[in-house]
């Protein structure tokens, strides 16, 4: 977008004759939108109109509007091999397997998926990449043990989401909480935030009791997911897990994806910008995106 832009600009000064000078802020806000109905069915069908969207409070103007984008997905899988996981990793290998396979065959040619498993230390098994024979090799050799340190995870593994082209996607699958991480709660979602990406937190609920359940670490969870525009699952293994794989990939394939360029927004030592997306004529419908974005960043 930005050589866009650039390109535009020189073509104008050629055809006056003047030298270019440029005073351009090309700083974009991209926001990718889920909308549900009240059944949790999702909605693709919307025009640019009906959404409103509003940046520190400051009404905004959708500069590029698309429905259904199909804009390719780098998406980060992490998966928790701590200890806890042994009895239930095997399962959870095999619905990624499955997610892996549709994601890859069935979407952008330029989808490409990145793996990272984390226990008290995160390890990146896998760059970007489009080979599933690599990411099955790195599933395979997977040994539970440890402590759980997914904050750490997170933001490390955000830092090589920033600046890819297209649609940033994170999906941890765990057994709970954080135990070990060395980065705070607040870190890992300004990571995340700042790479832009969309985090899916999948528990794979050990027991269904609450008494023994890391909650607060849960509800933690929760925040992080709504704040960027995700969600948090809650299923077993087996066929459950399957689904929610399913459904991510459905909502991946129902996004909009609404641009704009901010003005009069707050600036200086501003750095969290908050962002409010609406649908002022549809109140019977929900939105999933990004709660906003920090202004030192181009993306």
């Amino acid at each position: 977008m930005k050589g866009w832009l650039i390109l535009g600009a020189l073509i104008a000064f050629a055809a006056s004759g003047q030298e270019p000078v440029f005073n351009l802020d090309v700083r974009l806000v991209r926001m990718l939108v889920t909308v549900k109905n009240s059944a949790g069915e999702l909605i693709g069908g919307l025009g640019k109109t009906d959404f409103r969207i509003t940046d520190s409070g400051v009404p905004q103007e959708i500069a590029i509007f698309e429905r259904l984008t199909a804009q390719p997905l780098s998406v980060t899988l992490l998966i928790d091999t701590s200890a806890s996981t042994a009895k239930d990793i095997k399962y959870e290998i095999a619905s990624l397997q499955k997610f892996l396979k549709a994601l890859i065959e069935e979407g952008n040619p330029e989808d490409t998926v990145s793996l990272y498993s984390f226990n008290w230390q995160v390890t990146l098994l896998n760059t970007f990449t489009r080979r599933m024979a690599r990411i099955e090799e790195s599933l395979s050799q997977l040994k539970p043990d440890g402590g759980t340190s997914l904050y750490d995870a997170i933001y490390l593994s955000s830092q090589e989401l920033r600046g890819r082209e297209g649609r940033h996607v994170m999906i941890t699958v765990s057994d709970g909480g954080d135990t070990t991480s060395s980065k705070k709660f607040r870190d890992a979602v300004e990571a995340a935030q700042r790479a832009d990406a969309a985090v899916y937190n999948i528990v794979v609920v050990p027991i269904t009791n609450p008494v023994g359940r890391n909650t607060g670490g849960e509800h933690a969870l929760e925040t992080l997911s709504a704040s960027t525009g995700g969600r948090v699952f809650y299923p077993s293994v087996g066929e459950p897990l399957d689904r929610v794989f399913t459904g991510i990939l459905r909502e991946l394939r129902t996004q909009y994806l609404l641009v704009y360029y901010p003005r009069g927004v707050p600036t200086g030592d501003v750095k969290y910008h908050p962002v409010r997306v609406e649908l002022p004529q549809r109140k019977d419908l929900r939105i999933s995106t990004r709660a906003g974005y920090y202004g030192d960043t181009s993306r």
